[in-house]
């Protein structure tokens, strides 16, 4: 089991600028600094990738930034809520027994209290940043996981980076007034814009990963059905934008009059994906009753 875990170490990479601001902090005389803070971020990642794993999800790989890192997964929406929200706490989770460690060890004097009070100066500032309902950050993933529990996934992922681009510029003028010339927060705040925009336009392509893993039965267990109410002249690719994590779709198509017939989502996957019927319409798939 140990061995298996200890395959995550292989899946460890290093964003370029990480090597650069390790540069400078040798030559400036921070590295002590630097180490602490990647020591910190490594753990924090690990969180992750130790929780997804143990959930037999796919880490493409664990990227260390300088003021940050990311745990890359290839999963896309059909996990259980919970489950997720497992993987996504247990990066910030590390940090409470991170806390007590070092304050135990800094009050026997097992290492010194000055490397004690900035470890913990270090620790409680990446444990709030990540807390920032700001995707992609852990606390914005949590506002996505509670909009997709309760909306279609595409609305969901929508407005949660609506929600991002808001607290994100709510905080862009607040340093403007406190941090005005904080290099830091400069580079921290254009990443996040910078992480929200290609997100942004990206969208498309996450809604359909998430369909593809409904197609190709990746998805857990359904919870519930959902029927979904429509007129035979929707298109196909405007319903799929309904479904729901988690639900099983039935859909009921009609021309205004009376039913048609009805549809399971499985036949309208495989007419959008395997008979390429991007621009059909529902009663011309639907089989009648």
């Amino acid at each position: 089991m140990l061995n298996n875990y200890g395959r995550l170490l292989r899946k460890i990479h290093f964003h370029p600028l990480f090597w650069i601001v390790a540069c400078f902090a040798i030559i400036t005389g921070y590295y002590w600094e630097l180490l602490t803070l990647f020591l910190i971020v490594f753990i924090h990642e690990m969180g992750h990738a130790t929780c997804a794993h143990f959930f037999s999800w796919k880490i493409n790989r664990i990227l260390i930034m300088p003021f940050g890192g990311i745990c890359e997964v290839d999963e896309h929406g059909n996990r259980p809520v919970i489950e997720e929200l497992l993987v996504v706490l247990a990066g910030p989770f590390q940090h409470i027994w991170m806390a007590a460690t070092v304050f135990i060890l800094g009050t026997n004097e097992v290492i010194s209290m000055e490397f004690a009070t900035m470890f913990q100066q270090f620790n409680i500032m990446v444990f709030l940043f990540n807390l920032l309902p700001v995707w992609p950050l852990d606390g914005g993933k949590v506002i996505y996981l509670y909009l997709s529990s309760r909306q279609p996934f595409l609305t969901a992922f929508k407005q949660s980076l609506l929600c991002s681009f808001i607290v994100l510029t709510f905080l862009l003028c607040l340093f403007l007034i406190v941090f005005p010339f904080n290099l830091n927060v400069w580079i921290v705040l254009v990443y996040l814009y910078a992480s929200l925009w290609h997100q942004w336009n990206q969208m498309r392509f996450s809604f359909i990963r998430f369909l593809l893993e409904r197609y190709s039965g990746k998805q857990t267990g359904f919870k519930k059905l959902d029927v979904i109410e429509v007129e035979g002249s929707e298109y196909v690719s405007s319903i799929m934008e309904q479904f729901r994590r988690g639900c099983k779709h039935v859909i009921h198509v009609d021309d205004g009059k009376r039913m048609l017939g009805k549809l399971d989502e499985n036949e309208m996957l495989h007419a959008f994906f395997a008979e390429k019927q991007i621009r059909a319409r529902l009663k011309d798939i639907v089989y009648h009753d």
